[in-house]
């Protein structure tokens, strides 16, 4: 996830289990969990390799199981109780800050790798007080599992100033439908929120597949 190992690249299991000073067993075995999480594929008599970047349609099919169980989970979530408004309005409040710092540096020429991944996470921490308000176990765990596909994504689709700014901005929105008394408010600002993500990162996607 943080760009050490490019994708594609070869996982020699006996060199990372010298790099960790542990037998190959359990460098084969996590390998092996990271196999169904869709970082590291393996072929036959190759081995296992890093995951190449998701493709154009790969990302498209993502958003779509993204949009399912986010909008559903701000349908669930919804009405927001004290409690979690105070811990969304702290989230929205984390996610913008990393959000500045992130423009500040970007505005700079800067991409630190850092403050990416800090932004990133306080991303994830914003959604995760939804997905845990709807107290849907299911829907919690089919997140955990599509996590990893968002990380590939981040990975191979750039983003500048303005995706931060459109992202902090929609989280705003976000907040807002849940203080609302409109009880369909939520969903349609989750919704709206996930397709514009969506747009932007497809557009990126397409303009560096045709780069390529």
């Amino acid at each position: 996830l943080s760009g050490d190992i490019v994708p594609g690249e070869r996982l020699a299991i006996d060199t990372i289990a010298r790099q960790l000073a542990v037998s190959p067993t359990p460098v084969r075995e996590a390998l092996a969990l990271l196999e169904r999480t869709g970082l590291v594929t393996r072929e036959a008599l190759k081995g296992y390799r890093a995951a190449p970047p998701l493709g154009v349609e790969q990302l498209a099919e993502l958003f779509e199981a993204r949009l399912m169980l986010e909008v559903t989970a701000a349908r669930l979530a919804t009405p927001a109780d004290d409690d979690m408004l105070r811990r969304l309005r702290a989230a929205e409040d984390a996610h913008t800050a990393a959000g500045e710092r992130i423009i500040t540096a970007l505005s700079a020429g800067d991409r630190d790798l850092a403050l990416t991944t800090d932004y990133f996470a306080k991303d994830v921490a914003f959604h995760r007080v939804i997905l845990d308000r709807s107290g849907n176990r299911y829907i919690e765990e089919m997140s955990d599992t599509l996590a990893a596909q968002i990380h590939r994504m981040r990975q191979m689709v750039p983003y500048g100033v303005t995706d931060v700014r459109d992202a902090i901005a929609e989280h705003e929105v976000i907040v807002a439908a849940f203080a609302s008394a409109d009880p369909d408010a939520p969903e349609r600002a989750m919704r709206a929120h996930i397709e514009g993500v969506r747009a932007r990162s497809l557009k990126h996607a397409r303009e560096l597949a045709a780069r390529g």
